[in-house]
């Protein structure tokens, strides 16, 4: 009778949570809401008169911009458009966008995944399905619809629970979403709002910070989620699922000939990518090296965004060509102009979210709000350790309600960088406590986008799978991810180590 009323419990919870993040307005009406509010809120205290001294320039005071004065209204027609094409996330997503298009609209990167998990020793089966989940955030439709329903397949082939092989998939490529060996589309478009955000509080440290300030950490935590992801499948879900007996009709789909040429072809293109790259930057001579042959605070680190472009696009390209999905120029132009098409929910969205951080910025109610919180926090003592997990608790909370990274992050980077940056934490530290946080909670939200993708996969074996059946297998991942990831940030801490390339852990 309790394990009954505990699971009634556990289930109405998720379905308070699916019905109340339901009934939350769209995130782009989110963004024009929030807008509304800070233009409310800029009259208010500006009339109060509230400030603050600047605690970077002593002597100097920051009060609030009033965006209902004649000024105001005056700054908001007239930099609409500015705020849109300056929104930090937009060019850099877009542009990285357009290699990674080509890299997987070709074929390339679905045939690494499926090469990747059909070519490994079945001993090997359950990390090279969590690995390769991982390395998918490359192209994050890639993962969900490619690798979760062919990890169920390998599983069941091998006479394994089908349920863990999606689930094994399923954790790499949403719960270890933000971890890497290379950079992706996500690194410039996190990075880029956390550098605006810091620009509030200190325009000269936001200057030496590249895109690429997560990436030893990330890279890193791709071995150490792998084998979690691994243990976690192993030891404890598929023990859990028990033994399947229903059929499998589906059958694994293997590369075929032409795919493994392409596939080399595309390492072969890759590699030689790489070194012509190495060459503007590694030698002495190298032109994209800085002042004085600095490599950190060179142009190669502050161009990053076209970098990515080009790694994705060549590989991509020759893939193309060798497998036939790319014929001609028009095949290529086709393709960039499909992953652009798909992009069109992003542009509006960054349009209402460029307002947003525009006026948030403009009335500098961002830096009083920072500074205020610091202060907050210095006179309380709550910094440290359990400041960082407050962070990572209240994100992850967020995110069960609204699952876009980007959305959410361009919504609290302008408050928290600032803030944490106030008491001693760098914005890299910041984002990094933010992308564990929202990695690790994606499986447990219903409101995940390819959440019910998922729950339809899963239940082609057990037709009784629901919401509270897919939370429950996907848990132990979540927690295992997120203990982990959090004893990696404090060993990261403690120990004083660079988060990315010239990317401290503290300001």
């Amino acid at each position: 009778m309790k394990k009954a009323k505990k699971q009634g419990f556990v289930l109405r919870s998720l379905d308070t949570i699916e019905v109340v993040g339901n009934k939350l307005p769209h995130p782009v009406t989110l963004f024009f809401y929030f807008a509304l509010a800070i233009v409310i809120l800029s009259a208010i205290f500006s009339l109060v008169g509230l400030q603050v001294q600047d605690p970077l320039n002593e002597g100097e005071i920051i009060e609030v911009k009033n965006l209902l004065s004649a000024e105001g209204i005056s700054y908001m027609f007239t930099s609409a458009v500015a705020n849109f094409t300056g929104f930090a996330p937009l060019g850099t997503v877009l542009v990285t966008m357009l290699g990674i298009g080509i890299a997987e609209r070709s074929g390339l990167i679905s045939a690494m995944l499926r090469g990747l998990v059909t070519s490994v020793p079945k001993q090997l089966l359950t990390a090279a399905l969590v690995f390769g989940g991982i390395m998918s955030s490359m192209a994050a439709d890639a993962g969900y619809v490619v690798l979760t329903p062919l990890g169920a397949v390998l599983f069941a082939g091998l006479g394994r629970h089908p349920l863990a092989g999606l689930a094994a998939a399923f954790a790499g490529v949403s719960a270890g979403y933000s971890a890497n060996l290379l950079l992706t589309s996500l690194d410039p478009l996190l990075g880029s709002l956390a550098q605006e955000a810091a620009a509030t509080f200190d325009p000269g440290y936001a200057e030496t910070m590249n895109y690429a300030m997560n990436w030893y950490f990330m890279f890193v935590s791709v071995f150490v989620l792998t084998i979690v992801g691994t243990l976690v499948t192993e030891k404890i879900v598929e023990p859990r699922l028990g033994t399947f007996k229903g059929q499998v009709e589906e059958e694994v789909n293997y590369l075929k000939a032409e795919e493994k040429t392409g596939l080399w072809g595309a390492l072969i293109a890759f590699v030689v990518t790489c070194a012509a790259l190495a060459l503007l930057i590694v030698p002495e001579w190298g032109p994209m090296r800085g002042e004085d042959g600095a490599i950190i605070s060179s142009p190669f680190f502050s161009s990053l965004v076209p970098v990515i472009l080009i790694m994705f696009f060549i590989p991509g390209f020759v893939y193309g060509k060798l497998t036939k999905t790319i014929k001609d120029d028009k095949d290529v132009a086709d393709q960039l102009s499909d992953t652009m098409a798909t992009m069109g929910a992003y542009i509006v969205l960054a349009f209402a979210a460029g307002q947003f951080v525009a006026y948030f910025n403009e009335t500098n109610l961002g830096q009083i709000l920072a500074i205020k919180g610091a202060e907050f926090l210095e006179n309380t003592g709550f910094t440290g350790i359990p400041l960082i997990l407050t962070f990572i608790v209240v994100a992850g909370f967020i995110n069960i309600f609204i699952g876009s990274a980007s959305a959410k992050w361009a919504i609290m980077a302008p408050v928290f960088v600032p803030m944490m940056m106030g008491v001693g934490y760098s914005p890299e530290l910041t984002l990094i406590a933010y992308r564990i946080a929202d990695s690790t909670t994606n499986i447990i939200s219903p409101l995940m986008p390819y959440f019910a993708i998922v729950i339809a996969f899963a239940q082609k074996y057990d037709k009784k799978v629901g919401i509270g059946t897919l939370i429950s297998t996907m848990l132990p991942y979540s927690i295992a991810f997120s203990i982990v990831w959090i004893i990696m940030l404090i060993v990261w801490m403690t120990l004083g180590i660079d988060l990315g390339p010239g990317s401290p852990t503290y300001y």
